[in-house]
């Protein structure tokens, strides 16, 4: 790799660090009251999937270990956000699906999550961000495919 391209590649994981650092931010304060990120993460991506997922498998689609996981599916299974089932075949693995609470939470969190995305949307254009949405896909795979 040449000099040039590995100032490239600073510059580039730099914007995305700091982008994804601010986004956080934002998002986290738009949030309803006792949401984390982190519960609005999966609560949407089991809405998305509308079937169950054990904690390990959770964990794999986050990036985390079993037991943050594991932290955060406590905290939503007290707040009643998600149902977790044992395994009737397994005992010694269980299942977690979104509660219709955990779907109302959700969608309360997207109600308030979306005009503040939307707006950056918006301030950047269309037309840019449908652009760059490939390259950031692709950049995403590539990191997953090299873990």
């Amino acid at each position: 790799m040449t000099e040039r391209t590995e100032d490239l590649a600073v510059s580039l994981f730099g914007e995305l660090l700091i982008a994804d650092q601010l986004a956080r931010n934002r998002i986290s304060k738009v949030l309803p009251k006792g949401m984390e990120l982190s519960h609005f993460s999966v609560l949407n991506h089991l809405a998305r999937l509308q079937e169950e997922r054990t904690p390990a498998q959770l964990a794999k689609a986050f990036h985390l270990t079993r037991g943050a996981m594991t932290n955060t599916l406590s905290k939503l299974e007290w707040a009643g956000h998600v149902h977790i089932r044992p395994d009737w075949d397994d005992a010694r693995q269980k299942f977690v699906a979104i509660s219709p609470a955990g779907r109302a939470a959700r969608d309360a969190a997207v109600q308030s999550v979306a005009p503040l995305i939307a707006d950056i949307v918006k301030a950047i254009g269309t037309d840019r961000v449908r652009a760059v949405l490939p390259v950031l896909r692709e950049l995403r795979i590539r990191l997953e495919d090299a873990e």
